[in-house]
């Protein structure tokens, strides 16, 4: 057996031990909806510590979300659902199916090739279990908002849904805004929820057009005004004073030297 299957199995193991009659009274307790809220925080810790570029912090983070799948695998057994050994042959029999220009004789000329065979594979797949057919279906209800929208448009536009260059994306961006100031001047609260999430689901485009991921963008730059506003509180308390006795362009000021300091 090699190491990584004795790892495995050892892990697998230890589950069975914690969920046995006289294991831990809190994870016999556990089901996969109590639980399922840790799947998600798991994920997202993991993801710091791939930002942080700590190797040692990433192997354990990823050790943490390892656990809830086999966490849920074992509670899935228990029930006479499924065990573990059939959600790794799963993935593995998806991987292989989906990628038949490694696994089989398919050639293809680059990644956007190989995106859209998927994408016709998972729809054939569909098919084949008699479910509802649609590019922009199967993406995570509970997905935060910015990543879903990122998803539906990045599968529209592999289907060829998508503005031609990035002046046309600028000029629906442009579109929205004259659309949400026309709301607002109604004063009509619906119409400015509306054109307030055309507007959100146009950056996204823009975002998604350039290449970049906004969920990622956004999270970057809280994290950086988060750390210039910090700056500006420091500085406000050095001086004795409170917030309110300052003018916001005081404030401003303190705000210019951390930008300078970074």
């Amino acid at each position: 057996m090699s190491k990584n299957a004795e790892s495995i199995e050892r892990l697998l193991d230890v589950m069975r031990t914690l969920r046995a009659p006289d294991g831990c009274p809190w994870d016999r307790e556990q089901t996969h909806e109590s639980i399922k809220g840790d799947l998600i925080e798991e994920a997202y810790e993991v993801l710091d510590a791939i930002e942080s570029g700590d190797a040692s912090m990433l192997e354990e983070e990823l050790g943490d979300l390892l656990l809830q799948v086999v966490f849920h695998s074992q509670i899935a057994a228990e029930d006479g659902e499924f065990e573990f050994h059939q959600v790794a042959d799963g993935i593995s029999d998806k991987l292989i199916r989906r990628h038949p220009h490694v696994f089989d004789e398919v050639i293809v000329s680059d990644s956007g090739e190989v995106l859209k065979n998927w994408d016709a594979i998972k729809k054939q797949e569909k098919k084949d279990a008699n479910k509802k057919v649609s590019i922009v279906s199967g993406i995570p209800k509970h997905l935060p908002a910015l990543q879903k929208a990122h998803q539906v448009q990045k599968r529209a536009a592999r289907a060829g849904f998508d503005w031609d260059k990035i002046e046309d994306v600028f000029d629906k961006l442009h579109e929205e805004i004259e659309e949400l100031k026309e709301a607002i001047a109604s004063e009509n609260e619906a119409e400015i929820r509306d054109e307030l999430g055309d507007l959100l689901f146009s950056v996204v485009n823009v975002s998604r057009y350039l290449g970049h991921n906004p969920e990622e963008i956004l999270r970057h730059n809280i994290d950086k005004f988060v750390s210039r506003f910090q700056y500006v509180e420091d500085r406000v308390h050095e001086s004795g004073r409170d917030f309110p006795e300052y003018t916001l362009e005081e404030l401003d000021a303190f705000w210019n030297e951390a930008k300078r300091a970074e």
